[in-house]
């Protein structure tokens, strides 16, 4: 059966914000930013004590540790500048870290897989005066994408990163995973044919994909995920779902723009029912928030943590709608 975890950007998770997690019954936590993790700044790789230690701290909550991100691979090493070799030894001994200390998922992330000047940001207003992030496509960009052959050789970069990477993986039997490019504009890496790229050069069972249902929506709406879902799902290669809706998307409108889950253009119990019958029954991570009312006097009042209101709508929005799946197909909840 699928879970719900929540994605968090420190591993200095204070005990209140523990307990609010456990209370509104989260299974798993992600923790999204690779440098966070303890040892990372003092040594390039996590320390695997500091490690276990936060684990069980997580666990003493009733949750576990879902998914892990290795150090980034910055514009660096992906250029191949002289020196950067180190950053790929640090997320090696990284992923032999998170083996030892018996985790499964790990994302790399990798500079140079979007092209943000193709878009311009704003702040959308959504119900009741909710705030949503929006992007709308530049007609004239100061800055083009890189030519064929840049991306060729930043494919190289790629393509030498997790030919070390996935031994690893391998040896350990843990998932390594790619987030789809976010935006994902024409002739990003991890966008459209160069998404399935990934698993044709990595045809190893432990490589596949954090599959974000809102990037992706962004770039073509429900039935491209849909038919997304089918074809990476029927392979089993989606390791962590990321579920957003958004409205618009930029191949029909030329913008989109995040919502809350019941307020965008998605399908999304449809959605669910798909990774369903794919067999699909890992975690669901409704990863984006909207900006609400009373979270944004919290922020003004000086407060810290995270902005609850938003997070426990987005949590109950996703266990209603898995309690409901587990109804329709029959199954104990």
């Amino acid at each position: 059966m699928m879970k719900v975890s929540i994605a968090v950007g420190s591993c200095d998770l204070a005990d209140n914000d523990l307990k609010q997690l456990s209370q509104l019954g989260v299974d798993c936590v992600d923790l999204k930013h690779g440098n966070a993790l303890p040892g990372v700044k003092e040594q390039g790789y996590p320390d695997l004590d500091g490690l276990l230690r936060l684990k069980r701290r997580i666990r003493s909550y009733g949750m576990e540790i879902n998914r892990v991100t290795l150090p980034d691979l910055s514009k660096d090493f992906m250029s191949g500048q002289p020196g950067s070799e180190a950053e790929l030894e640090n997320a090696v001994q990284a992923m032999r870290v998170f083996g030892e200390a018996g985790l499964t998922l790990a994302r790399q992330r990798l500079s140079g897989d979007v092209f943000p000047y193709m878009s311009q940001c704003y702040m959308a207003q959504h119900r009741g005066g909710a705030g949503a992030r929006g992007e709308a496509l530049v007609c004239s960009p100061a800055e083009f994408p890189p030519a064929a052959e840049q991306m060729e050789e930043w494919w190289e970069r790629f393509i030498l990163a997790f030919g070390r990477l996935v031994p690893v993986a391998e040896e350990y039997n843990m998932n390594l995973a790619v987030h789809p490019s976010d935006t994902p504009h024409f002739h990003t890496p991890f966008a459209g044919p160069g998404l399935h790229r990934v698993i044709d050069a990595f045809p190893s069972r432990n490589v596949g994909y954090v599959y974000c249902v809102g990037t992706r929506g962004e770039a073509g709406g429900t039935p491209l995920v849909l038919d997304e879902i089918h074809e990476y799902g029927r392979k089993n290669r989606i390791f962590l779902v990321h579920l957003r809706n958004v409205r618009g998307s930029l191949a029909t409108a030329g913008a989109f723009e995040e919502s809350l889950l019941d307020d965008g253009h998605m399908n999304l119990p449809k959605i669910l029912l798909a990774l369903h019958k794919v067999g699909y029954n890992g975690c669901i991570n409704p990863d984006h928030i909207t900006n609400l009312q009373m979270d944004r006097v919290y922020r003004q009042g000086g407060h810290e943590g995270l902005e609850w209101v938003a997070w426990s709508y987005s949590i109950g929005y996703v266990k209603a709608l898995l309690a409901s799946l587990a109804e329709f197909c029959g199954e104990r909840w």
